[in-house]
């Protein structure tokens, strides 16, 4: 694994780790809020994923290694087009799998620029302001500790600015390429009606994929790895 940095149109620099396979096809990992590329969850993740196809896992502004201040889907669409531009000048074919927020970003990236060939949406929002984020429930606060990483918690830093925010379910009929829409039944911090909402919504070759037990985000990777990961190499190919 190599760690590289691009910067955004707006001067941020981005962290990214490049897990080089020698394929021509790259998967682009979005981790959500809280999260980051040298996380636990999304290193063993693109491990896994890289087994197929290169893998550019990254950390949007205001975690880990980037720069900046996270702003909550209001700017990371320029994080993930400086990363899309240098995966696009390398490998023939891009796919994006975001999660959670960073989910949220994928859908809207694929909606505004659409240069990319296939999306993985896990646990997205169809609205920021509709998230439920029950951190008092079990199925939330358990999982937060499981994944206790002092490194990266110590590593985000939020805007306290409020900015304008897209809403999925309003553009997510603009996307043109085939998309995965992934939801956990039992998910308290972005329930899925969420996801069922935004797959409704969808015009472009989609597919719904409930985890019965499944919770959030890459929790539902940590919980059921192999049907997670199966479920990604046949939607990608």
């Amino acid at each position: 694994m190599e760690e590289i940095f691009v910067k955004t149109a707006d001067g941020v620099k981005i962290g990214i780790n490049l897990y080089k396979t020698s394929h021509d096809e790259v998967v682009i990992i979005c981790p959500g809020w809280y999260m980051t590329k040298d996380s636990r969850a999304f290193s063993l993740l693109a491990e896994k994923l890289s087994s197929k196809y290169d893998v550019l896992s990254m950390d949007f502004r205001g975690h880990g290694k980037s720069g900046g201040f996270y702003t909550f889907t209001s700017k990371e669409i320029l994080d993930l087009d400086a990363v899309v531009d240098y995966a696009k000048k390398n490998y023939k074919k891009v796919y994006l799998a975001g999660f959670s927020l960073g989910g949220a970003v994928v859908l809207i990236y694929g909606a505004e620029y659409g240069n990319i060939d296939k999306i993985i949406a896990v646990s997205a929002p169809c609205d920021f302001y509709k998230i439920e984020n029950k951190m008092w429930h079990p199925n939330a606060w358990i999982p937060t500790l499981k994944k206790f990483e002092p490194k990266r918690w110590i590593s985000i830093r939020p805007s306290l600015v409020i900015r304008r925010k897209i809403r999925p379910e309003d553009i997510v009929g603009k996307i043109s390429v085939p998309t995965l829409f992934v939801a956990g039944r039992r998910d308290v911090t972005v329930c899925p009606w969420h996801t069922e909402r935004l797959y409704e919504k969808a015009v472009c070759e989609k597919r719904l994929e409930i985890f019965e037990n499944g919770i959030h985000a890459e929790d539902l990777f940590l919980g059921e790895p192999e049907r997670f990961l199966k479920l990604c190499f046949d939607w990608l190919g």
